[in-house]
């Protein structure tokens, strides 16, 4: 039985953003935001205190987070990645109040990534967490190449669970895994599923980032949905991919997610025409074509047979 409602956990601005070439500036950041929870978003992942040099799209993670707490909407969240002690301190100086940090079920990857092996990233998390965790912060954590690492292939799920279960110790309250390049396929997904929850993570604590590589994004959340699985990312517009994994295309757009769920009778509070009206300014900020299936189909009305797609 599938679940009936689902969360979707919008990484566009920080995941979707990062891969991109072309400058964005933090004034249209906020503006894409504010389609974005126009729209009904109500997780919205929206940068990286990683240095500058790494990633220049999200230089300006200090500034755009303090046009977004100076809100102060309740309803609201703007996790934001945290790869170490400094940039939790810059996280705390610019007013978050929930974070993200990120490893992976692959050493070579991790290392690739920030330098340090899975070991050594869970050692340099445990003050980060133990910090939020301090201060009441909502905390997720990654666990990328789940399904399969760019620079070794084959990941055996063992390693995806061990690693699952030494970030739970570390008290985070949500656990992300993550098929970095877009290899994985629906059993795949039951597997590592199975094994999680039968090494005592609660269902409700996973969940799943596809990128939609080879096509095989929405299927893996249909398998998702089948086991209990309740929040699933999505970058609208479909941007996004890994600046240190070779191949990884865009993350599964999150209009393309929310027609599915909306298809399925599984509430999700989002609007699909909110989330293409995003996703259409996104792709005109990038200069480039938007290429997500739903973004250039509309929605459709069953009624009519009309195509749906919002007012520009």
């Amino acid at each position: 039985m599938l679940p009936e409602q689902v969360r979707i956990y919008e990484v566009g601005p920080r995941d979707g953003l990062q891969n991109e070439a072309t400058p964005i500036s933090t004034t249209d950041k906020v503006a894409f935001i504010g389609l974005l929870r126009a729209a009904g978003l109500r997780d919205i992942e929206a940068t990286s205190f990683v240095s500058p040099k790494q990633i220049p799209q999200l230089a300006d993670a200090d500034e755009l987070m303090r046009h977004l707490t100076a809100e102060r909407d309740p309803q609201m969240r703007y996790p934001v990645l945290v790869p170490n002690e400094r940039g939790l301190h810059r996280a705390i100086a610019a007013g978050a109040t929930a974070l993200a940090v990120f490893t992976a079920a692959s050493d070579e990857f991790t290392k690739r990534n920030i330098g340090m092996t899975t070991d050594e990233s869970l050692a340099a998390f445990a003050p980060v967490l133990r910090r939020a965790t301090e201060m009441g912060w909502w905390r997720r954590a990654y666990v990328s190449t789940a399904f399969g690492c760019p620079f070794t292939g084959h990941v055996d799920v063992a390693k995806v669970v061990d690693v699952a279960l030494r970030l739970d110790d570390l008290g985070v309250d949500e656990i992300c895994i993550g098929d970095t390049i877009g290899v994985g396929v629906p059993s795949q997904v039951h597997d590592i599923t199975a094994n999680l929850v039968g090494a005592g993570i609660p269902i409700t604590n996973i969940a799943y980032h596809f990128h939609d590589t080879r096509g095989t994004a929405l299927a893996n959340v249909l398998a998702g949905l089948e086991d209990g699985i309740t929040c699933f990312d999505a970058s609208t517009g479909g941007t996004g991919g890994c600046p240190y994994a070779p191949g990884a295309a865009g993350n599964l757009a999150t209009e393309d997610l929310v027609y599915l769920l909306d298809g399925l009778g599984i509430a999700h509070g989002v609007d699909l025409a909110g989330v293409i009206k995003a996703a259409r300014f996104a792709a005109a900020a990038l200069n480039k074509p938007l290429t997500s299936k739903v973004g250039q189909a509309g929605g459709w009305d069953s009624a009519t047979g009309a195509r749906l797609l919002p007012q520009a």
